[in-house]
């Protein structure tokens, strides 16, 4: 039987109609079923006639929004979409859950309904990341950055449990059978960083697979399989990565259109040869990351996520649930408490 994955339809800039449309695009594209969760008028209005084979409403009245705080939202709105979503994963309706909308509040919802692997005191989101110039059997290469904006002032120990959940499923999704692990800081010496990092590299040395340090140069570098640090920084360096990535592609394509040029006649081969290559550093194409640390598959999607990118992340979680991905990181921090 195809996995069911609940979608919150209201979650993130472009929802409810790029959301709506993306989940019903996925039932073919990933073979899935799809539960729609949000306010049932305003989801049947996007699709605009009969209900799609495989597709199902669940009503939510509230909706989370991007400025509220996710803790406190969370225990307020328990109509919400987000939280209708936990609970239909908790009380298996459904297999999976896919978020767009307010980060903090995806996390504490999927943290509250369906609680914590045994070991695990805080989740983190492990976002991936290509890796330039590199190629992997099945396509680009990616590394993982974790954590990704789950949880922004962690203790030291909470990224070890970061670190042994990434390992096992870089395993699953990058196809590495020995990642390697590095501590995002500012300076590769042991003994660079803050207090946070400096008793991070402690504990993260007697880890399987740990290189030391990394800095941000080696994000989307061939450097280490798994990134570690904590949410604010790893969330702050996701998006100075897609400024900086978005400034460059306008200065590129700026060129190329540039009319009277020697290449002027070849500039549409040309952006369309670029784009080929920038495929995978658009988020639209990853679709998602997983929330390490609850029991339950949790994708999180990027906020302004479009149609194509809910297709991907729901993509994500079907590979996760037919992975057995939560069995096997709660194997992994059993094996190393």
């Amino acid at each position: 039987m195809p996995p069911v994955i609940a979608i919150d339809a209201m979650g993130g800039d472009r929802a409810p109609g790029e959301i709506v449309a993306g989940a019903c695009a996925a039932v073919d594209a990933c073979d899935v079923d799809v539960v729609l969760v949000g306010r049932a008028g305003e989801i049947a209005a996007c699709i605009g006639g009969e209900l799609p084979a495989r597709v199902e409403i669940l009503d939510a009245s509230d909706v989370i929004a991007m400025h509220e705080e996710p803790a406190a939202a969370v225990r307020t709105k328990k109509d919400s979409s987000i939280v209708r979503c936990a609970e239909a994963v908790r009380d298996g309706r459904a297999a999976a859950m896919v978020g767009a909308g307010n980060t903090g509040a995806t996390m504490a919802a999927a943290l509250l309904r369906l609680g914590r692997i045994q070991g695990v005191h805080r989740p983190a989101v492990a976002i991936p990341l290509p890796v330039f110039g590199e190629t992997a059997e099945r396509g680009p290469r990616f590394q993982l950055l974790v954590d990704g904006g789950a949880t922004v002032d962690p203790e030291p120990e909470w990224l070890v449990e970061w670190a042994e959940q990434a390992r096992a499923y870089a395993r699953i999704r990058l196809d590495v059978e020995q990642p390697t692990i590095g501590l995002l800081s500012n300076g590769e010496e042991q003994g660079k960083g803050d207090a946070l990092r400096k008793r991070a590299f402690e504990l993260l040395s007697d880890v399987k697979g740990f290189v030391g340090n990394v800095e941000g140069r080696d994000l989307m570098r061939r450097s280490a399989d798994v990134i570690i640090t904590d949410g604010f920084t790893g969330n702050v360096a996701l998006k100075t990565l897609e400024g900086s990535l978005m400034g460059l592609a306008a200065v590129v394509f700026g060129v190329v259109d540039e009319a009277g040029t020697p290449w002027a006649g070849a500039a549409g081969a040309l952006k369309l040869r670029l784009l080929e290559v920038a495929a995978p550093i658009v988020p639209d194409n990853t679709g998602g990351g997983m929330l390490l640390g609850v029991q339950g598959v949790c994708v999180i999607s990027h906020g302004s996520s479009s149609a194509a990118a809910i297709v991907n992340a729901v993509r994500v979680a079907r590979d996760c649930v037919a992975a057995d991905v939560v069995a096997r990181l709660t194997e992994a921090v059993e094996h190393a408490r």
